[in-house]
């Protein structure tokens, strides 16, 4: 069995990949180093442990003789976990849009220069060529081929990619006055224009849950009592925890639904999925007072406490597979689950009328002729709970997947904020101060932990960002002193470290990612810190913070004002507090 550097590592994404026949390093000095001095070529893959692409290529390619020889033989091989390394991930992900124009995801896999100049950028790549698509062996032997016979050639491009991505940097850089009301009414006109009437959500196929966007919708219809921000907002998150991207029996959301209808999902959990619906449901719920909405939220608190809740604190994420095949845990057969029902103690009346709830069919909506759960009528059938206890029994039959024992600060933060929005007050500070006292330690805030490993990676600005906000939550459920200073401190801390020369960068390391205000997988750690710095300066009466973050974000005016709908957390601070 091989073994390589990685077995050194904590992250469970890494660990992984610790016997792949590639001699694998993780992101250090020590490796770019090695590049420079043997002046080979960096391949660099960032994944991470319940990415269902990032298993398919490392069983195709990684775990591939042939193909680690190519990697052996001509590069460095260099492996992120992009939930380590956010900056680093956001950083090539940009890179990645840039010269492919099209949104990234994982695995990201770019090849370098022996001095870090990006050459390539892709995402999973199949192991050989098919449909005119290169693969993997031939496109790694054609580059180090390019570098050998042409290096001119490759460094000329290397040159101007640089200077693009540069360029495209500055670009979101455009100092304007921000006239808020304008920015509301752009922002409601913009996701009107990308919303699915049909099916409900934004876009199409595949279809995310854009929780972010809902938020400042509810916000933009309290401030303003604009009712097609309400309707779009409500009638999404009504579709979507019908839909199958919900876990109908056991709660909690998946990461995305491949299909525009909801119906069958890419089934990781993330916790900060979860963590931002759960936020945004609560806030919905005050609003309509539909005591549905209300089930939602506890069935998925449930789900995350008993999934993912170890020693107080939140795991990252589960995946999609079980048993090597993707779904397998969570989906349905007819013949097993009517048989589950019929032994369980229900009628044949009553157990059709659940699997006709449920969707539960004889083709299915999944492969094999398995069904991934929706909800079909608005009746619920007789003896429900019963039935969904039973199912949940069903399911033991197959392993569940695979669940990422890192802690993450950030995403711990983002659930705290969701538990004080739900009002489980005494939950959500008890989660907070075990995330205090177990990653902030001798006056250090960490970016992470992995169950039983040590601390660390020093913090990140998402984890200062989230924490704040969390922290400021706190204070405003509980008028508890302490969580407005350590919120202060934290903030005049992250601005020492990440603010420089008027930008703000997403970790003060020796590699430098900018950090935008647009929202990705997650709201933007850069909006939630200026809307922080507006609250603390609503807070303290402080007219000069309010000014400074006021200008912080008409840096950005332009962007902003033109493109609201990719901001919605900034607007969120703009709703709120401009």
């Amino acid at each position: 069995m091989h073994t390589n550097e990685l077995i050194h590592e904590d992250s469970p994404y890494l660990l992984q990949h610790a016997h792949n026949p590639v001699n694998w390093m993780a992101w250090s000095d020590k490796a770019l180093v090695k590049a420079k001095e043997e002046n080979k070529l960096i391949f660099l893959s960032i994944g991470y442990s319940t990415c269902h692409w990032c298993h398919v290529m490392e069983r195709e390619t990684f775990e591939d003789e042939l193909s680690a020889k190519v990697l052996n033989d001509a590069y460095v091989s260099i492996k992120v976990d992009r939930e380590e390394m956010p900056d680093l991930d956001k950083y090539y992900q940009d890179v990645h849009y840039l010269l492919t124009k099209r949104a990234g995801g994982w695995p990201l896999s770019i090849i370098m220069t022996p001095t870090q100049q990006v050459i390539f950028a892709g995402t999973y790549l199949p192991p050989q060529s098919v449909q005119g698509r290169m693969g993997f062996r031939e496109l790694t032997s054609f580059i180090k081929g390019k570098f050998d016979d042409a290096y001119e050639e490759v460094q000329k491009s290397a040159v101007s990619i640089e200077a693009a991505i540069k360029q495209y940097e500055r670009s979101f850089e455009q100092k304007e006055h921000i006239d808020a009301e304008m920015v509301l009414e752009t922002f409601v006109s913009k996701v009107k224009t990308s919303y699915d009437d049909v099916s409900k959500g934004i876009g199409s196929a595949p279809k995310f849950p854009h929780a972010s966007t809902w938020n400042a919708l509810l916000d933009i219809y309290q401030k303003t009592g604009n009712l097609e921000a309400l309707y779009m907002s409500e009638d999404a998150l009504n579709a979507m925890a019908r839909g199958g991207i919900n876990d109908q029996i056991e709660g909690g959301f998946y990461r995305y639904s491949v299909d525009e209808s909801w119906v069958i999902p890419h089934f990781e959990k993330m916790l900060y999925t979860n963590a931002e619906l759960i936020e945004v449901y609560a806030k919905v719920f005050k609003i309509t007072q539909k005591p549905y909405f209300q089930e939602l939220i506890d069935t998925t608190i449930k789900a995350m406490d008993e999934r993912f809740l170890k020693e107080g604190l939140y795991l990252s994420a589960s995946d999609a597979d079980s048993e090597g095949e993707e779904g397998k845990y969570f989906v349905f057969g007819f013949k097993e689950t009517q048989e589950a029902l019929l032994k369980g103690g229900l009628s044949e009346v009553e157990t059709k009328a659940v699997m006709d709830y449920f969707g539960i069919t004889k083709f299915g909506n999944f492969e094999h002729q398995t069904t991934n759960p929706t909800l079909t009528c608005n009746e619920k059938p007789a003896r429900l709970n019963e039935a969904i206890v039973i199912l949940k029994e069903e399911r033991q039959k197959v392993a569940y997947p695979f669940i990422d024992t890192k802690i993450l600060t950030a995403w711990n933060a983002l659930m705290v904020t969701a538990l004080f929005e739900a009002d489980k007050v005494e939950k959500a500070k008890s989660v907070l101060d075990t995330l205090l006292n177990s990653l902030h330690v001798k006056g250090v805030l960490y970016h992470q932990m992995v169950l039983g490993g040590s601390l660390k990676v020093e913090a990140l600005l998402e984890d200062y960002a989230f924490v704040i906000e969390a922290l400021l939550r706190a204070y405003a459920h509980s008028n508890e002193a302490h969580y407005l200073e350590l919120a202060k401190r934290l903030s005049h801390e992250a601005e020492q470290k990440f603010y420089k020369e008027g930008t703000w960068y997403l970790s003060d390391k020796a590699f430098r990612a900018k950090a935008v205000l647009e929202d990705n997988s997650y709201k933007s750690p850069l909006s939630t810190m200026i809307k922080n710095l507006f609250e603390l300066a609503k807070i303290e009466d402080d007219t000069a913070l309010f000014i400074r973050a006021k200008d912080m974000l008409e840096s950005f005016g332009a962007g902003i004002q033109k493109y609201a709908h990719a901001y919605p957390e900034a607007v969120r601070a703009i709703t709120l507090y401009m």
